[in-house]
């Protein structure tokens, strides 16, 4: 029998606007490399005299947490240019109508999330999809003042974006550390869903590092899972602990109706710190790769490996002329820590990786043979040597159970899309399995890289091997659908 499953729907709060302005993106130059830690502590000893921004919650209740958040998040205005190609038929805006039943003044397209201050001179960070290819971009604090932000910079693979308006004095929330936090804790999701300002929703941490692939490359990300009820509109919002500080950003919900589930992500606020870093000095994340590729252990490989660890990540292959490689790391190796940091998921050492830069040493502990050691590497930039493998077209669509069909010209016009292709028909395999897709689903992008004909569908397979994110649409329903599915 089938499996009914629910297919998760990877929502972004704000919407995605179009490409082509990487001109609004400029890069401030530091001379001080003071981090946004390091502003933090400032700011907080020289107003140590105000109790609410250093009391600690003694009792039982959220007033502490919020009374400290909610000055400390923007509603954020994004607006687009007319002649982009802004993506109507995801925004579900309350405005859609009016752009086609005005009397002819046509307004520019707009989108409304969520922000937070992270400095009292005016730095905020939000989602990259809220702001980027914004033509305008207009900040409201809690207080109702407005002002104009530029973007300082952007990382398209965690989803931030780093903000500047010109004011000081100003409130921020100041940061938590999301490696400290445990499930079951409680947390707030502080943000502006559908416009309602400055609305804050309780939860608690329901999982840390969930794996989650979204619109970029396929990789799993590594995120913190809440049931903080979050909504379109909380994008970029803060997500709090019990004492007011911050540990994530929200980003992501789970969805089967593109309202709250029960599920949203939020990426860790030690992460965010490292991004901005780079933002603030460099324009740009610096990144270091260990260059290998990881999965999960179970039962059956550890098993395989002869092994009792069932815990941790083993190492399934390795790039040639990576960092692991010169470290002598070897296929098979059992990665139980990173610095001393217990790793129980691939998307768990991800995340911990992504906090170094290049030229930076790290330790792994692994495991060999049935014995431990701690390996010094040396991370290398993106540099590395990542080798290309051939792709069967027969092998993808067997796996996946699909039949495929181009689109014409002429339908692409009609159905208002630049790209596509066609399920024919849906057999027995991974689409068959673990979705709900119906016959007829027009697939627009894999993994956010757009595919027009059988064969860029084909290769947007290659070298991907975890997690697969399907967009498009259904030519009688006007919104853009996400499907999200495993390979392994």
């Amino acid at each position: 029998m089938r499996r009914d499953w629910l297919f998760i729907c990877i929502i972004c709060f704000a919407i995605i606007g179009c490409k082509g302005q990487d001109s609004n993106v400029k890069t401030i130059n530091n001379s001080s490399s003071i981090s946004f830690e390091e502003k933090q502590k400032k700011d907080l000893f020289k107003n140590y005299s105000d109790t609410a921004s250093t009391e600690n919650n003694t009792d039982f209740n959220f007033r502490v947490a919020a009374k400290k958040a909610i000055p400390g998040v923007a509603h954020i205005r994004s607006t687009y240019s007319i002649d982009s190609q802004y993506d109507f038929q995801g925004q579900f805006n309350e405005d859609f109508w009016y752009r086609f039943f005005s009397d002819g003044h046509v307004e520019k397209p707009q989108s409304d999330a969520s922000g937070v201050l992270v400095s009292s001179d005016g730095y905020i960070v939000t989602n990259d999809h809220v702001v980027a290819d914004a033509e305008d971009i207009e900040v409201m604090l809690y207080d109702q003042r407005t002002y104009k932000a530029k973007i300082i910079g952007i990382d398209p693979a965690t989803d931030l974006a780093l903000l500047k308006i010109k004011e000081t004095n100003l409130p921020f929330i100041e940061f938590g550390n999301s490696d400290e936090i445990e499930v079951g804790d409680w947390v707030l999701a502080v943000g502006n869903p559908f416009n309602l300002i400055s609305t804050v929703t309780a939860g608690i941490i329901s999982a840390k590092a969930r794996g989650i692939s979204t619109k970029k490359d396929g990789k799993a990300e590594s995120f913190i899972q809440t049931d903080a009820a979050v909504n379109r509109g909380n994008s970029g919002g803060a997500l709090v602990d019990f004492n007011g500080k911050l540990i994530g950003i929200n980003s992501i919900i789970a969805t089967p109706t593109g309202a709250y589930a029960g599920y949203s992500f939020a990426t860790p606020v030690n992460t965010v710190k490292k991004i901005i870093n780079d933002l603030l000095t460099k324009g740009k994340a610096q990144r270091g790769y260990l260059g290998l590729i990881s999965k999960n252990m179970s039962a059956g490989k550890a098993k395989e490996l002869k092994t009792d660890i069932t815990v941790g990540v083993y190492v399934d292959s390795i790039y040639n002329g990576g960092a692991a490689m010169e470290a002598n790391i070897k296929r098979k190796d059992i990665i139980t820590a990173i610095d001393d940091y217990k790793i129980k998921t691939s998307a768990q050492l991800q995340e911990m990786v992504d906090r170094h830069r290049p030229n930076e040493k790290v330790f792994l502990t692994i495991v060999r043979d049935g014995k431990e050691k701690r390996v010094p590497i040396t991370l290398k930039g993106v540099e590395g040597v990542f080798p290309k493998t051939a792709t069967s077209k027969m092998d993808v669509l067997k796996n996946l159970g699909i039949v495929l069909a181009e689109l014409s010209e002429n339908e692409k016009h009609t159905m208002e899309i630049s790209s596509g292709v066609k399920i024919e028909d849906i057999l027995k395999g991974k689409i068959y399995t673990n979705t709900n897709i119906k016959k007829g689903f027009i697939i627009t992008k894999v993994n956010a890289k757009p595919v027009n004909n059988v064969k860029e569908f084909v290769k947007a397979f290659e070298n991907t091997n975890s997690i697969i994110m399907l967009e498009g649409i259904y030519p009688d329903f006007p919104a853009i659908i996400y499907y999200t599915f495993s390979l392994n």
